[in-house]
């Protein structure tokens, strides 16, 4: 039998034996609705180009494809949700989704308050500036403004160079106030999006090599077990038969779990 991961499922079956009634009507909050069985629900923002965004009124992206490439590994059906990335994690420890498959980054303080799998991709911290900048170390952020994601590895990262740091809900529109004169001198986000702008043909570029890389991994709350060990089974079976490669090369021509980590400083 399909079943869903989560703690209100429990719950809702409880109340069902209380009260009697035979309904699991979703809850009157708008929330998502957690008591339908066999599906895994799993949040992102859908503003991170190339990893999640919404299309054609469609959410889509590399980490959709990988959350729902999960799923039917594990028999269940793919139910993508977004939410703010600012409360992403809040909005987990408070059961409005099973996961996050969003693009977080495995870091020793979320880990105080999430579980996370083994990573499903590699990606570099990255600095990039307008094309006409003469900008060209990190040592150069001093005292410019720097425009990062609110509550992202890359707002850390920022505050060590400068004061002035403006904040995003998206990358992409961080990126692309890069090419209006006067609104921001450099952005921090991951190398892959800000190729992917490159590509597109906004006038950006990047400055040096990666700052660190980043362990990106699915998230879910401490108490679910089984959950983490059966996802954990589901990208391990993905990477073997080959189904990881060929979403990884639809969306980036290469695969992001084949990068040489030697000598670089890994994200914690």
């Amino acid at each position: 039998m399909k079943k869903k991961y989560s703690f209100l499922t429990a719950l809702a079956a409880t109340a069902m034996l209380i009260t009697g009634c035979g309904s699991d009507e979703s809850k009157s909050n708008g929330e998502t609705n957690l008591t339908e069985d066999g599906k895994l629900t799993y949040a992102s923002s859908g503003l991170y180009k190339p990893f999640n965004y919404e299309e054609g009124g469609k959410l889509t992206g590399f980490d959709v494809e990988i959350g729902a490439a999960i799923a039917e590994k594990m028999g269940l059906e793919p139910n993508p949700v977004t939410t703010p990335w600012e409360t992403i994690i809040q909005s987990l420890k408070g059961n409005k989704f099973d996961a996050i498959i969003g693009s977080m980054a495995i870091t020793d303080k979320r880990s105080e308050q999430v579980s996370f799998s083994d990573p499903y991709y590699y990606s570099g911290g990255m600095i990039f500036v307008p094309a006409s900048s003469d900008i060209s170390s990190a040592e150069d952020l001093k005292g410019k403004r720097i425009g990062v994601v609110a509550q992202s590895t890359y707002d850390t990262a920022a505050q060590k160079y400068s004061d002035d740091i403006k904040y995003y809900s998206s990358d992409v529109v961080a990126l692309k106030d890069l090419t209006v004169k006067g609104r921001l001198d450099a952005v921090i986000t991951a190398d892959v999006v800000g190729y992917e702008a490159i590509s597109s043909g906004m006038e950006i570029k990047e400055v040096g090599e990666p700052l660190w890389i980043e362990q990106a991994a699915v998230a879910v709350r401490p108490e679910d077990e089984k959950l983490l060990k059966d996802i954990n089974a589901a990208i391990k079976e993905m990477v073997e038969d080959g189904t990881y490669e060929e979403i990884s090369n639809k969306w980036f021509e290469r695969n992001l779990l084949d990068v040489d980590l030697e000598g670089i400083e890994i994200l914690k």
